[in-house]
């Protein structure tokens, strides 16, 4: 008979391929999946709560859970009516599953990589309203005539996805707004006022146009912390040319999600003037701000993926466009 003694101080995937060898134990290994919910629950120590992130029913949960205890031969969590808490074995073994968990996402991502280059595949990644712009319509339709066997797939991303998946390579280029962090490559492709965004119950909301010193220490729609502060920074207008820092309020991850922030009166915002036309929502007014910067579009690429063909691909149809429409060459 076979003992285990001092598993715990080996890596779980030893242990748990022990355990799946184990000519008495019966074991098998965790899948992914298991270890996804295993950690996803240990963050938020409630079924229902760690449910609902993963988009699955709680007596799902729940079974899983109970199939990788069995599969590890340990308890991890301690269950009663109204809490759930670590046990020790829990506890020791969510730092080796989070390694797995990275592991096994990089591992995932880079065969997606590798996979879209062998099949002449491209993922453009857009935010907001630019998937509807003339300059995106524009390079779509180059990249169409130029590159016919290259397949392209939109993918409308929000303020957390659009960067953080560009910079993974999740996806392969974005049609985005500047400013980006350090390792990202833009092109420039047009330039367009900004507008703040109102309450139409706000005092100023029916002057035909204000300055920044018009919206004294009002309270700014924030973002999620995932988002790179660069970028909110300057849709923010932080800190303003006074030097004052803005005050934020709510968190918000999509533009309906900030539109209605803005609606309730919640807080204000910066969008590009473009939203006038294509956000039209009940309670928001749009006004013009005689000295607030203009915002840029850009494609944006991660400097190391520069050179895969899909990428190349991309950037030659919108240096193409841009050269034809503007002449502008490439931001660093």
């Amino acid at each position: 008979m076979r003992t285990w003694a001092g598993s715990i101080a080996q890596p779980l995937w030893l242990q748990v391929g022990a355990l799946a060898v184990a000519d008495t134990a019966g074991l098998a290994e965790p899948s992914f999946q298991q270890l996804r919910i295993f950690l996803t629950l240990g963050e938020e120590l409630h079924f229902g709560r760690a449910a609902a992130r993963l988009h699955m029913t709680q007596p799902a949960l729940s079974r899983q859970m109970k199939d990788l205890e069995k599969r590890l031969g340990v308890v991890l969590f301690s269950r009663d009516s109204r809490t759930v808490s670590f046990t020790e074995a829990g506890r020791g073994l969510t730092e080796e599953a989070r390694v797995i968990v990275e592991s096994m996402g990089r591992l995932r991502l880079r065969a997606g990589q590798w996979g879209r280059t062998l099949a002449g595949h491209v993922v453009v990644g857009t935010i907001g309203a630019e998937a509807a712009m003339p300059y995106t319509r524009a390079i779509l339709e180059h990249l169409r005539a130029s590159q016919p066997r290259l397949t392209v797939e939109i993918r409308s991303l929000n303020f957390t996805e659009h960067l953080v998946q560009l910079m993974s390579g999740d996806i392969d280029v974005a049609i985005l707004r500047p400013p980006v962090p350090v390792g990202i490559e833009l092109l420039e492709l047009a330039t367009e006022p900004r507008v703040a965004c109102l309450a139409v119950t706000d005092p100023i909301a029916d002057l035909a146009e204000i300055s920044l010193a018009d919206l004294g220490d009002r309270v700014f729609v924030d973002v999620p912390p995932e988002v790179p502060r660069v970028w909110w920074d300057f849709w923010a207008m932080d800190p303003r040319p006074d030097g004052t820092r803005v005050r934020y309020g709510p968190v918000v991850s999509d533009m309906e999600g900030l539109l209605l922030a803005v609606a309730r009166g919640d807080g204000m915002c910066f969008l590009p003037a473009a939203a006038r036309e294509l956000f039209p929502r009940p309670g928001v007014r749009y006004l013009d701000v005689v000295d607030l910067s203009p915002s840029v579009s850009a494609l944006g690429w991660p400097v190391q993926y520069r050179d895969r063909p899909g990428v190349r691909a991309v950037r030659a149809a919108a240096s193409a466009i841009a050269v034809s429409s503007r002449g502008r060459t490439p931001l660093r």
